[in-house]
């Protein structure tokens, strides 16, 4: 992969924000578990949703694409009994869809590349195989799956990755009889499950929740559906903090009531001290004294990478917690944010479950190791507007997971990308 080098600069303008990765994952399996033609717009052809549509393909859905307009015909849907699905450093795309492909009776195999084979999956291992599914697999990718899947009470940790829930959610309403998930602790990224739940609503699925379980009725039928997604608030955060560190910045496309936990990145940027203003689909954020504050990031690990950028330009030391699941994503996010962050002259120091940042006006600039990470080489960009000198970082080509355009808007609005 190429390094990218971006030199001080301030970010001014309005960007319109691509949409939801994490809606269009869940729009598009709906609509291949929808026997019938859905038409899901707009969606932005990352990686990560690349491999999402791959693996609806191997399940029997017909896929056409006119635009930013996906059109999925599920007509055939597990009329396939074996499939081999290529997953390719999507977390989510793997997680989803081994319970979907166990509920269609499907032997499958996934594989993925990257990171992914490392991350784990212990947690399918430990529940389905009690519910008539075998699992082979050495800890990870490739991993195998043959049987049908049998309705029933799953027992699930919350404090894991949602996106096993989320994997089940999907399964469990095809299965004959109903099902119960019940978490055996508090849950973690409870947007994530939210927003599952909701766009199931929109293809006719209904999940109840009562307390700690998500109760769940069998022989339910996703029905077909033109779904609209939204603009994704993962995304927005870079381009937000990139305004409360010295520039004014108009994000679009963002829905204020949205089910995205990221959302909260409006909330933590006031209290940061970001003059912030808010409307139904848009978010200005403009230049504030910023000061350090504490974050619990149980429900929000996709923000960490940014929001260490942010507060190193907040007086006083910033206290990240409840972060260690984020060790386990495309990169161990606490250590390569604090290694980018202190090779540029940040100052950053880990703990067990976080980060410790201590606010200063500016970063020296240097290098910083993009760890094959998108978030990571997003975050040190935007890091780049307040250094002294240009920050070079590695693996550029990494964005293609999340954000194609992200270089590309960021100069738009003022951002020097060489």
């Amino acid at each position: 992969m190429s390094n990218v080098t971006i030199k001080p600069s301030g970010l001014c303008g309005t960007v319109k924000i691509p949409p939801s990765k994490s809606d269009v994952h869940r729009a598009i399996i709906c609509a291949a578990l929808a026997k019938g033609v859905s038409t899901v717009s707009p969606v932005a052809f990352s990686e990560d949703i690349s491999a999402t549509i791959d693996c609806i393909k191997a399940l029997g859905a017909e896929v056409s694409v006119d635009g930013d307009k996906v059109t999925i015909n599920s007509t055939k849907i597990f009329e396939n009994k074996t499939a081999d699905f290529q997953c390719r450093e999507s977390g989510s795309t793997v997680r989803f869809f081994i319970p979907v492909a166990a509920a269609g009776g499907v032997n499958g195999t996934f594989n993925g590349k990257g990171r992914l084979p490392q991350r784990p999956l212990g947690v399918y291992t430990d529940l389905l195989p009690k519910h008539g599914v075998e699992c082979i697999t050495s800890g990870g990718l490739p991993f195998e799956i043959k049987g049908q899947l049998a309705s029933g009470k799953f027992d699930v940790p919350g404090d894991i990755s949602s996106q096993f829930i989320t994997g089940l959610l999907f399964a469990l309403p095809l299965l004959d009889g109903d099902s119960v998930i019940h978490l055996t602790s508090p849950l973690q990224s409870k947007g994530y499950i939210d927003m599952t739940i909701s766009v199931q609503k929109q293809f006719g699925v209904e999940i109840n929740v009562d307390g700690e379980d998500y109760i769940i009725k069998g022989n339910q039928k996703y029905k077909p559906c033109g779904y609209i997604t939204e603009g994704d608030w993962s995304q927005a955060a870079f381009f937000l903090v990139g305004g409360a560190i010295g520039g004014n910045v108009t994000v679009e496309g963002v829905k204020k009531d949205s089910c995205q936990g990221d959302k909260e990145i409006v909330e933590l940027l006031k209290r940061f001290g970001a003059d912030v203003e808010q409307s139904d689909y848009s978010v200005r954020c403009k230049a504030g004294n910023l000061r350090a504050i504490d974050i619990d990031a149980s429900q929000i690990p996709d923000l960490v990478p940014i929001l260490a950028v942010c507060a190193s330009f907040a007086e006083g030391t910033t206290r990240i917690y409840n972060a260690e699941r984020v060790r386990l994503k495309e990169s161990d996010r606490l250590a390569a944010i604090s290694d980018c962050l202190n090779g540029c002259g940040g100052n950053v120091a880990e703990t067990e479950d976080g980060l410790l940042i201590k606010g200063a006006e500016s970063i020296r600039g240097g290098f910083a190791e993009g760890y094959n990470d998108h978030r990571i080489v997003m975050s040190m960009a935007i890091a780049a507007l307040r250094s002294e000198s240009e920050i070079v970082i590695s693996d550029r080509e990494s964005i293609a997971k999340s954000y194609n355009e992200f270089f590309k808007d960021y100069n738009l609005i003022g951002g020097v990308v060489i």
